[in-house]
């Protein structure tokens, strides 16, 4: 029996995305602005793109030179890659590299409380 195929929306319902899982819709202006402002008010930015999950889709976490960090997700691996070079900072594969230990450190250093 199709329990959930009964439940049926209604003519002015819009469709709406994916909100979640590898497949799920990005806003790419919203990420890209996010990530324009990070760069712009820190020094020393890096880009390490992170793989898609089952859960996730390709994300990648930009990393400032003392730690503090931001995630977002980006869709396709090669959209990652295109989004750091537009913004104009070093970008790596998680996978090849690792994180690097400032963002433990800064991890760290904003549990305990100090700033």
């Amino acid at each position: 029996m199709a329990w959930f195929s009964r439940r049926r929306r209604s003519k002015d319902t819009p469709v709406l995305g994916r909100s979640d899982g590898p497949l799920m819709d990005i806003d790419r202006k919203a990420v890209e602005a996010h990530f324009r402002g990070f760069v712009e008010a820190r020094l020393g930015v890096e880009a390490y793109v992170e793989p898609a999950t089952s859960v996730t889709p390709t994300t990648v976490v930009l990393i400032a030179w003392d730690g503090e960090w931001t995630r977002r997700a980006v869709g396709q691996r090669n959209d990652a890659f295109e989004l750091a070079q537009r913004l104009g900072v070093p970008v790596y594969d998680v996978n090849h590299t690792g994180y690097p230990n400032r963002m433990r450190e800064w991890n760290s250093r904003q549990r305990r409380g100090d700033s």
